[in-house]
């Protein structure tokens, strides 16, 4: 079964970015008991750009995991399937 994968794009002011990276830990140890994988990163050239990445072995992992986070996606339906090559 192919891999899933959502992405939420988030742009967070300087004064922010404290409580933001405090939100990213707490998810990330969500999503790590849920059996799923995070990633965040940021635009090089520009500072609180934001791109986090989701990634579980199977949509229905995903999707319980998103459906049970502390912070909510924008819009966890948004599901990319691994295309096998």
């Amino acid at each position: 079964m192919p891999k899933a994968l959502t992405m939420q794009r988030s742009t967070v002011p300087t004064a922010e970015r404290a409580n933001y990276t405090k939100r990213l830990k707490t998810l990330r140890s969500h999503y790590a008991a849920a059996n799923c994988r995070f990633w965040v990163f940021e635009e090089s050239s520009l500072p609180g750009a934001f791109i986090e990445f989701t990634e579980a072995d199977d949509e229905q992992t995903l999707t319980i995991a998103h459906a049970n986070a502390p912070h909510k996606t924008l819009d966890p339906s948004r599901v990319y399937q691994e295309v096998e090559l």
